[in-house]
């Protein structure tokens, strides 16, 4: 095929992919009080599942502080349309979401012509892993990260004369860009893996500057959570597991290469 040819290819797949968000799009938008009622605002509440497990956790260790948002934080809307494109924006991201197995099906569609068949056979839970990992980073982020930040910025006041009045977008904003951070860092065995595959990464490179990644995943995880030294520790963790994970990904990339390299000669 010419180059004209694959990128034909390649855009009859991206249609059929947004075809499928804008499917959920508006299935999403549809469901607007139960997206945003039970899923977006309700991080915010002392009653969410997270803050209420966190609240037991500090009965346990006789402490009141792991008792997080039991303090009511109120939501303004400022702009005419704020609350309408507001709406929109999530209707889109909540069709990404749900959308994610089929765009990431058609993505690999496309690869898949370009795989020798034992290639195409060890990739062919593909699919399945990058979407497992990215609903895993989602579900972590919405459970674990967002309730933390917001506990932290929602009461953060640098005076008493001061009063937080937090605007509906900058909350949305923040909640739905940790969701997808942290959905998008669960794909690093997936990256490793094809970086390995094309020999740009090894795993005596990663051991060797294992030190190094750790510098980055601290920095990374201070960028994606609020100032606070528990949240930084709960996004550290699993960003080190997976990036240990990688290192044995890339470890079993090197192994099947050679034997193919062997079994050629």
């Amino acid at each position: 095929m010419t180059f004209l040819e694959h990128l034909e290819v390649l855009r009859g797949h991206l249609l059929r992919s947004l075809a499928s968000i804008g499917v959920f799009a508006i299935v999403a938008f549809l469901l607007k009080d139960i997206i945003f009622d039970h899923v977006l605002l309700a991080p915010k509440s002392a009653d969410f599942f997270t803050n209420r497990m966190f609240c037991k956790l500090g009965e346990l260790v006789k402490t009141d502080k792991l008792c997080i948002n039991d303090i009511p934080i109120s939501l303004i809307n400022i702009d005419l349309s704020g609350q309408f494109r507001i709406h929109m924006t999530i209707a889109f991201f909540g069709g990404l979401i749900l959308a994610a197995p089929y765009v990431f099906w058609e993505l690999y569609r496309f690869i898949m012509p370009a795989l020798k068949d034992k290639e195409r056979k060890h990739s062919s839970g593909m699919v399945f892993y990058t979407t497992f990992l990215f609903l895993i980073g989602v579900l972590f982020g919405y459970f674990m990260i967002v309730p933390l930040t917001i506990n932290f910025l929602g009461g953060y006041s640098v005076s008493e004369q001061v009063a937080n009045q937090i605007n509906l977008k900058s909350y949305i904003g923040t909640v739905t860009s940790l969701i997808f951070a942290t959905g998008l860092i669960f794909e690093l065995p997936i990256l490793v893996y094809f970086l390995s595959k094309v020999g740009l990464i090894t795993p005596k490179f990663m051991r060797q500057y294992r030190k190094h990644a750790i510098v980055i995943i601290l920095v990374i995880a201070g960028i994606i959570t609020p100032p606070d030294i528990f949240s930084q520790i709960m996004v550290t963790i699993p960003m080190y597991l997976l990036f240990e994970v990688s290192i044995f990904i890339s470890a079993r990339v090197e192994k099947e290469r050679r034997l193919r390299d062997a079994e050629s000669e």
